[in-house]
């Protein structure tokens, strides 16, 4: 099943936020947010948080907030450019197609296991993110078709499953 932007764009009202305790993962009725940040100028940009545990059944949703670029959030699946799989094998891919600043899209994912995603335009330059849907299973992904600076951007399975939440560090 393809999702479009049209179909999953934010449409508001009774937004919990997810990320209010960054030390746990999120609760399975929460929205949980995902940011698109950059620099002015577009010399860094990143997802915040990178890393995130959440629940079966839960919606993700990632919001352009970089003012001078465009992003997506795009599963690593052979479905989207012809890319290795880093998503379970019984999930759906996902592209949100290019986000303009303000603009969001949102996916509910319920196969366990490890998501990784990246930006279109941005993946050299490390914009990438992972989500650990309930257990992480035995998702010892590869190198595959990444660059060297995408596959340092994951922040670990171990590291989210302690914390819940993994903050990006490029912001900072």
């Amino acid at each position: 099943m393809s999702l479009s932007r049209r179909h999953m764009l934010w449409t508001g009202g009774g937004i919990v936020a997810a990320l209010a305790f960054p030390c746990r993962a999120a609760l399975p009725a929460e929205v949980v947010d995902i940011e698109m940040r950059g620099v002015d100028g577009g010399a860094r940009v990143w997802f915040d948080p990178v890393g995130i545990r959440i629940h079966s059944g839960q919606t993700v949703r990632w919001t352009n907030h970089d003012v001078g670029n465009a992003h997506t959030a795009t599963a690593y699946h052979p479905a989207n450019f012809s890319r290795t799989r880093r998503i379970p094998a019984s999930a759906t891919s996902w592209d949100t197609e290019y986000l303009l600043p303000g603009e969001a899209f949102s996916v509910t994912l319920q196969a366990p296991g490890v998501y990784d995603y990246y930006c279109v335009p941005h993946e050299h330059a490390g914009m990438v993110g992972r989500i650990i849907v309930g257990q992480p299973g035995s998702a010892g992904y590869g190198e595959g078709d990444l660059p060297e600076v995408a596959l340092r951007g994951f922040p670990a399975v171990t590291d989210i499953m302690a914390n819940g939440v993994i903050r990006s560090a490029a912001g900072r």
